[in-house]
């Protein structure tokens, strides 16, 4: 019936990538976006939800997620799909490791169905020159994005990869990502038609730093962050992009906060013949080299107030394409290890705060719109994904992934309210105000009020990218 559907979201202030914020109400049927309508007069719905005085965003999409690193796939989508969906992200894309061959993907794949309470995609992480010739394969089973790790090599040669499901051992892999493994990969997705994502940083650099750092007896964020130094990302950014461009390649550069490497990607930018696309984390929003605590250790690390203001400049300006958070579930007795830098494990949670920041440091203190909010979290990760237009608007035909915030609503950050395995956050104790109170994904309603419904299990669906066209009006 024209006049029916399963939802309708009336008095929705709808913000709509690139046109601005739209008063409708919206009809959902079957899990997509049926109709957009200026009256809900005569529409007969089972269940109606009254969005006003709200603001109705597409889904969030975190395009930056570990996890299955330190618990096993299928406990760890339930976790931390969970605390998505308590931060209004409808879709994870889980940065997957693998050791060995990728032929195991299925057993990866299957643990993880049934297990989401949001939707999932995932990034394949290409560590070893035997798993380049696998790339094809995976692009049959639906993954278009592949993970280049420049930072692992000399000294510094180790990372954990993904553990087996249903065990608990962590998996340490050794990774030696030298020119001949790097330019086979980007002429091989370049073929495949397929983005890089590129963990830009030089390891012989920061090797070197670091052993003379720990010589030192120095310590704190400082010190981690002078022995990785932004030049060492902007020198990075400069040599993948010259192999990128001779196979007209697309690379997104994961994780970027310090002016350093936004200029030199500025400065590949101009040069041209090369798809460039910069993802920046909240944390390089928020928390500088001052923040006193190993908690704040990550990869790259936390810069100087400079360059916050800088990653912000580049966020309101769009030079900064996607916000991802790099979310590690980790916990603080592993996390922290000896207590000092050196020991201590580089990331931490942060999914369930992506919205919140942006909403509340960004919107709410006047530093960027919430256009651009939905731009950086939903519009520019589904195109540059191939999750467009299914995710990241709200038209007809497109999921009915939403997400309603309100800018009013302070709450006090604590890791029992983000909902995730991980015990602690480096957002501990802050007030923000501006968060989301409902998350729908594919038009059901999985978190409503910071609680999830355990009922949901389970319906958070694998994306394969990319997606089939859905049925889009102009």
């Amino acid at each position: 019936m024209q006049n029916s559907c399963d939802v309708i979201v009336t008095n929705a202030s709808v913000v709509m990538p690139m046109v601005g914020i739209v008063e409708t109400n919206i009809m959902i049927e079957g899990g997509r976006i049926k109709s957009l309508v200026k009256s809900p007069a005569n529409i007969q719905a089972s269940r109606t939800i009254n969005a006003s005085g709200k603001y109705v965003l597409p889904g969030a999409i975190d395009p930056h997620v570990h996890y299955g690193v330190y618990t096993p796939i299928d406990e760890a989508a339930k976790t931390e799909s969970r605390s998505a969906a308590v931060g209004g992200v409808t879709t994870i894309m889980r940065m997957l490791r693998l050791c060995g061959s990728y032929t195991r993907i299925q057993k990866q794949l299957e643990a993880s169905g049934g297990r989401h309470f949001v939707d999932y995609a995932v990034h394949a992480s290409i560590l070893k020159p035997e798993q380049v010739h696998e790339m094809q394969y995976l692009k049959q089973t639906g993954i278009n994005s592949f993970k280049i790790y420049m930072n692992l090599g000399a000294e510094l040669n180790h990372i954990l990869a993904d553990i087996e499901p249903e065990t608990y051992a962590t998996m340490d892999c050794e990774v030696n990502m030298d020119d001949s493994l790097l330019s086979s990969i980007i002429e091989k997705a370049a073929g495949l038609n397929a983005i890089c994502l590129v963990h830009a940083e030089d390891p012989a650099v920061c090797s070197e730093y670091i052993k003379s750092g720990k010589e030192r007896g120095l310590s704190g964020l400082k010190a981690w962050s002078d022995c990785r130094p932004p030049s060492s990302e902007a020198s990075s950014v400069t040599k993948v992009c010259e192999i990128g461009r001779r196979f007209a390649g697309s690379l997104y550069f994961v994780h970027i906060g310090s002016t350093a490497a936004l200029d030199a990607i500025l400065a590949q930018r101009e040069k041209g013949n090369l798809g460039v696309y910069v993802e920046t984390c909240p944390h390089y929003l928020t928390h500088t080299i001052d923040y006193e605590s190993v908690n704040g250790k990550v990869v790259p690390p936390l810069r100087s107030k400079s360059d916050l203001q800088s990653t912000w400049s580049a966020l309101k300006n769009g030079i900064i394409d996607t916000v991802g958070t790099d979310h590690v579930a980790n916990r603080i007795a592993a996390k922290t290890g000896k207590g000092d830098i050196w020991s201590a494990l580089a990331g931490f949670p942060g999914v369930a705060t992506m919205l919140p920041v942006l909403l509340g440091k960004g919107v709410n203190e006047g530093r960027i719109s919430l256009e651009r909010v939905v731009e950086v979290t939903s519009y520019n990760t589904s195109r540059i994904f191939g999750l467009y237009p299914k995710k990241g608007t709200l038209q007809e035909g497109s999921d009915a992934d939403l997400t309603i915030v309100d800018l009013d609503l302070e709450q006090t950050v604590t890791p029992d309210l983000l909902q995730s395995y991980s015990d602690y956050t480096v957002y501990d104790g802050w007030k923000i105000r501006g968060w989301p109170i409902m998350t729908l994904v594919r038009g059901k309603v999985v978190m409503e009020g910071g609680k999830v419904d355990e009922g949901s299990l389970g319906h958070g669906k694998y994306i394969a990218r990319p997606v089939e066209p859905a049925e889009i009006s102009p």
